[in-house]
């Protein structure tokens, strides 16, 4: 397996007048389970679209375990959104059919999985519940033993019960087949229990990603004095500014010890995290100001 199981340089999708993807670039090592995170419409979909070859760049390019998308699409798993599964056909028939277009399926996967999860092979995926069909669908890409598993929002419909035990059975795959997996999802709640390396796309661009750790060791929140950004230390990047008369709050990123004692200093919580670069502003390197600012 490559170093990096998915790079995009410069990769966009463009409908008409609308990019619904633009300037991405990103690199996503192996052997993570990766956040992809934003809000609807951001471009989550069309980036694993155009990662699984069924959607072509209008710009840049995007190569997935080491070969342009859609080349590897025998190492690769995807379930799209809305977990697709054919009402008609029975549990027993998706198995044969994933059996008939994946030459490395592993038939005894899917077996053990079918029957952990309690389906019965004779029942049509039409009867099945919402998280059945969606356990189905992950059945059908982890069966095909894939390097990487791309998940785009399979749980978004599902109960909080049902997308704790997906998610559940997720990482018990992870473990025992060693995959690299990219989860797109809106729910940070979803992020936190699952993923171990974090991608923000908003505005069909990508804002942050990294390890979750490093990101959570390398954000704080400053409260103190009201102070101009223009004062800041140029090793901390401002992501998020707020005033009121007397008060400032800066949501920083940085590597570098915070030395100033008029500051109070604290910790990011990922959804900290994630809401302040949803905030972000489309081209905040050439405006100059804070990524998400709120004068009070």
């Amino acid at each position: 397996m490559t170093a990096a199981v998915l790079r995009a340089a410069g990769l966009g999708k463009k409908y008409g007048r609308r990019w619904a993807l633009t300037d991405c670039n990103l690199e996503v090592p192996a052997g993570h389970v990766v956040g992809l995170v934003g809000p609807n419409g951001a471009g989550k979909s069309t980036l694993l679209n155009l990662s699984v070859g069924m959607l072509t760049p209008t710009a840049g390019s995007v190569e997935v375990l080491g070969a342009p998308a859609g080349k590897q699409l025998a190492k690769v798993g995807y379930v799209a959104q809305d977990t697709p599964t054919y009402s008609r056909l029975s549990v027993a028939e998706h198995l044969k059919i994933g059996a008939h277009l994946n030459p490395g399926w592993d038939h005894s996967v899917a077996e053990r999985r079918i029957q952990s999860i309690g389906l019965d092979p004779k029942q049509r995926a039409g009867r099945l519940s919402g998280g059945q069909r969606a356990q189905l669908a992950l059945t059908l890409g982890l069966a095909k033993r894939p390097d990487l598993l791309l998940l785009d929002e399979p749980v978004a419909a599902l109960d909080p019960l049902a997308r704790r035990e997906f998610l559940q059975d997720l990482m018990e795959a992870v473990a025992e087949q060693e995959l690299s997996v990219v989860l797109s999802s809106h729910l940070v709640s979803d992020v936190e229990r699952a993923c171990d390396f974090l991608i923000v796309l908003v505005d069909s661009r990508v804002q942050v990603s990294g390890e979750i750790d490093t990101l959570l060791a390398t954000h704080y929140r400053l409260t103190g004095p009201r102070k101009d950004q223009k004062s800041m230390p140029k090793d901390q990047h401002v992501i998020a500014a707020s005033h009121t008369d007397v008060q400032s709050t800066y949501l920083i990123r940085t590597e570098m010890p915070i030395l100033d004692p008029a500051w109070s200093v604290s910790r990011l919580t990922l959804e900290d995290l994630v809401l302040a670069y949803m905030g972000r502003a489309a081209q905040p390197e050439q405006t100059g100001r804070p990524l998400l600012e709120v004068q009070r």
